[in-house]
């Protein structure tokens, strides 16, 4: 697109929104899109992520669709919009009447251009499919865009059925927005969403104002002792993830003793109590939140000075969102990972829960054949035998073999009735399998990242695709010069570059995620993350680079 053509933008930005000048990300998301080119944005917070499809919205003048995951991220961008283009933008969720939701309606369609903020399962309501494919938007919008991927995390199931919804609005420019997705996500998001050969924006994973660090001790006696006296003497307020809600809330009482004003934050609180907790956790009126992966989506408070994990994190993906709620004014924050050999055996217990059987597969196969007309998820639960996890887990593995459809009202569909149930029961499995053997990939990742002794910004960045050479200067590793590589590793970086696509004799093909002196890691399209000995590889043939 021609640089003259995104001037109006520009000014717009300048007069309305009190930019100064548009990022690189901003305007090669913002020139895609007025092209009318699907989009994926990878930007980190801070970034103004939502000014792109705003500025796009208002110059186009055009009816905007937002898909957004929570209540409280609609309003901070309805009230931020209200600001701009009073009147312009409205929400739609489960806290407004019917009546409510027919008078939003009513004023949006008779503007010029409007934002519709919307949850996913609003997208399941006939009437609210209908009104949209009569006000035909020019823009749609899914904010959060990693919740509908099960390689990264927040995954929301009633994000699945977006593909099929923007299919029946007659496909018009899509903009996937998130601030962090490692290769794998940005591939699942591209193809739930039905992405046509999208533009792929990925820029600037790197926080480096961010203190990187992992303390390891042989129990979890002594761990917690030193993360209480890290606790003590830290800046605040500060973040601590814990991986069960009894943790959290024995640990906040903990902190508490020692004189903090802290708080849990789990799934099993009462909704009234955890929006309390994290209203006065933002007002700053509790020091410390001690929370599970429950809390954090949707959290923009810019001065949080630090992020602990007392254990591990499921995922790089995971880690990397949980400690990027640090330091979002720019200023120094630090994030120290404190584990113990017993994380892992608890991680790799729950990375291996989730497997399906053919006999969890075939009766919801032959329900589908037997009522011979599209049934809805509460239908289907009435005819077969399994949990509400269990039937999605089925129907998710069904979707992504093309066995069903998952339509845009939430009902699902067989593809092909003549099909062989037994063969698409294997196949399903199968594809089970793979994801379990994925995450069990990612988990051994995030064992790599405790005990690598490679710059930890490095190894992060390296994981999620982002080219970075030499120290960072702001981790453990570099504090105790031990990352600068070698000769041999620089030399086995330039044979095998991050990013190269390669093939594996028996595993199949991947991409090059980072290669030292002694081995290389490899993010195989169906096996996830492999490390590989490099010795073995030149003994053997078994890798090669393909063009």
């Amino acid at each position: 697109m021609a640089d003259d053509t995104l001037e109006p933008v520009r000014r717009m930005a300048r007069s309305r929104f009190g930019y100064d000048d548009l990022g690189t990300g901003q305007e090669a998301a913002i020139g895609s899109l007025l092209a009318h080119r699907d989009t994926l944005c990878v930007l980190p917070t801070g970034a103004g992520k939502s000014a792109i499809y705003q500025l796009v919205g208002l110059h186009a003048r055009m009816l905007t669709l937002v898909i957004s995951p929570l209540i409280a991220l609609q309003r901070d961008q309805v009230a931020a919009l209200e600001r701009i283009a009073p009147g312009a933008a409205a929400e739609i969720n489960s806290t407004l009447t019917d009546t409510e939701r027919v008078e939003v309606l009513a004023r949006l369609r008779g503007r010029e251009s409007g934002f519709l903020f919307l949850a996913p399962e609003q997208l399941a309501r006939p009437d609210m499919l209908a009104w949209l494919t009569e006000a035909r938007p020019g823009l749609v919008v899914v904010d959060e865009a990693h919740c509908i991927s099960e390689w990264g995390q927040d995954f929301r199931q009633d994000y699945l059925r977006l593909g099929a919804a923007i299919d029946a609005l007659n496909h018009p420019p899509v903009l996937a927005l998130t601030a962090t997705a490692s290769p794998p996500v940005r591939t699942e998001i591209v193809e739930r969403l039905h992405l046509d050969d999208p533009a792929i924006i990925v820029e600037g994973f790197d926080r480096p104002n961010i203190r990187l660090a992992v303390e390891s001790f042989p129990d979890d006696g002594a761990r917690t002792e030193q993360l209480l006296e890290r606790i003590a003497r830290a800046s605040m307020p500060g973040i601590v993830y814990t991986t069960t809600r009894k943790g959290s809330e024995a640990l906040a009482e903990q902190i508490e003793a020692r004189g903090l004003q802290a708080a849990a934050y789990h799934a099993g609180l009462k909704t009234d109590t955890r929006e309390a907790v994290q209203e006065a956790f933002m007002d700053d009126r509790i020091a410390v939140i001690v929370a599970t992966t429950a809390f954090g989506m949707g959290i923009d408070k810019p001065n949080v000075r630090f992020v602990y994990h007392h254990g591990v994190s499921d995922s790089p993906d995971a880690y990397y969102q949980e400690i990027g709620r640090a330091g979002r004014d720019g200023e120094p924050a630090e994030a120290i990972l404190f584990s113990t050999p017993d994380d892992f055996d608890l991680k790799r217990f729950q990375a291996g829960v989730g497997q399906l059987e053919v006999d969890d597969v075939e009766p919801v196969l032959s329900s589908l054949v037997r009522h011979r007309r599209p049934l809805d998820a509460t239908a289907l639960r009435e005819d077969v035998d399994l949990t509400d996890t269990r039937l999605n887990r089925v129907l998710n593995r069904l979707e992504d073999i093309d066995a069903v459809e998952l339509r845009p009202d939430g009902t699902i569909e067989l593809a092909d009735r003549r099909a062989d149930p037994a063969a698409t029961a294997e196949a399903a499995v199968d594809e089970q399998r793979q994801r379990q053997h994925f995450a069990q990939s990612k988990l051994e990742m995030m064992r790599r990242y405790i005990d690598d002794e490679e710059c930890r910004r490095a190894f992060l960045l390296h994981y999620f695709g982002e080219p970075f050479e030499g120290r960072c200067g702001n981790c453990d590793i570099c504090d105790r010069g031990l990352s600068a590589p070698t000769p041999e590793e620089r030399g086995a970086q330039e044979e095998f570059p991050t990013g190269v696509r390669v093939r594996h004799t028996s595993l199949g093909d991947g991409a090059i995620t980072h290669a030292d002196a002694d081995a290389i890691t490899v993010l195989f399209d169906r096996g996830g993350y492999r490390m590989l000995s490099r010795k073995i590889i030149a003994e053997s043939d078994l890798l090669s680079r393909l063009p």
